[in-house]
Parts: structure tokens; sequence; C-alpha cells
């Protein structure tokens, strides 16, 4: 692993708050203290039960320093369709499209690893937005294993989400975390408004 405290730093940076908690996630401004769905109650119990380890899954691999989370991606993307668009922004090394454990069909988002950290970085920076199989794809740093107490989607947490399926969360690419609301701040501008 290319990481030292350095390194950590460096990546931590990236991420609008420095451990992910799911009340917090599912909050626009990471202020809530109670859970407001079901899928963020879940996440909350499996992040204080222990229930899920992200260093624990023998299918991850490489250096998470290295690795991005490539989200959004079509169905019908195959590993050599991705490999090759991700190959213009270096050599990757490792590539891992999830998959259905039963079916065998894409879950619609995959893990790429680069031979370095600079190759990461460009793939972060440029293919963000880009297309692939005509879904425009996310690129994002890889949370599971960089990001103190990451509970994935399939467990309640996670980054993203819609707001018509009542589970949008925050801290990430698309949705930072916003400065925390100041009660006194929202008074007085409620009184100057309507006073």
């Amino acid at each position: 692993m290319s990481g030292g405290s350095s390194n950590n730093k460096n990546i931590n940076s990236v991420f609008y708050a420095e451990r992910y908690h799911p009340i917090q996630a599912g909050s626009i401004d990471g202020t809530d203290i109670l859970p407001h769905d079901n899928a963020v109650y879940r996440a909350l119990l499996c992040s204080q039960t222990g229930l899920y380890d992200p260093l624990g899954d023998p299918k991850v691999k490489g250096d998470p320093y290295c690795t991005v989370f490539v989200g959004r991606l079509s169905h019908l993307t195959t590993e050599e369709t991705l490999r090759k668009a991700m190959s213009k922004y270096g050599k990757v090394k490792n590539l891992r499209l999830v998959r259905h454990i039963v079916t065998g069909a894409s879950r619609g988002y995959a893990f790429v690893e680069f031979e370095t950290e600079r190759e990461m970085r460009r793939a972060y920076e440029d293919a963000h937005h880009s297309l692939i199989d005509d879904s425009e794809i996310i690129v994002d740093y890889n949370r599971q294993q960089l990001m103190p107490g990451w509970i994935p989607r399939r467990l309640g947490g996670g980054l993203g989400g819609k707001k018509e399926s009542g589970q949008l969360r925050f801290g990430g690419r698309e949705r930072p975390f916003r400065a925390p609301l100041y009660a006194s701040v929202s008074l007085s501008l409620y009184i100057e408004l309507f006073g």
C-alpha cells in the first residue's frame, strides 16, 4: 500500500466529513441526530453493532489509493468496455465490475485500480460525468476502504440516492454536506424577513 499518514490526510481532504456516519449522510447539513428513514436506521444498526467490516470483503483487492469507484454504469456495460474507457486515464491494473451473486447481471458499478495514484486522480477528475454505453457515469474515491465507518448502500448507507426514493444522501461528490445551519442566524434572518 502506497499510503502513509500524509497520503491519508490528502485523500481524506476530499471527503466532506472525516468519518462516515449514517445519520449525517442522510442530512443536508450533517446536523441530524435521528434516523429519518428505515435505510438510515439499518445502516446505523450495522454501524453500532459492527455487522459490516469494510476491510473484510475477500473480493476487495489492490491499493485503495489507486482505486476509483465508478457508478451509474449501464447494466449492459462489460468489463472489456469499461477497461477500454478507463484506459484513457492510465494503465488499469485491476478492474471489478460488481455482479449480482445469483444472476450474474451487472449491478451498475465497478472498482477500477490504476498503476499509480496520479492515474487514479486523473480518472477521478476527467472521467466524472463522461459517457460509457450511453450512460453518464460518476467517479469517486474508494470510500469503502478509505473512509472510516463506511456502510455501503446495500446495508442502508452509502452516498447518493434519489429524493423520490426517500433515500437522499449527502457527503459525496454529487451532494456535498453544506455548512451547518445555525439557529441564531436562521432566527435573525426570519425576524428580518417576517418580523
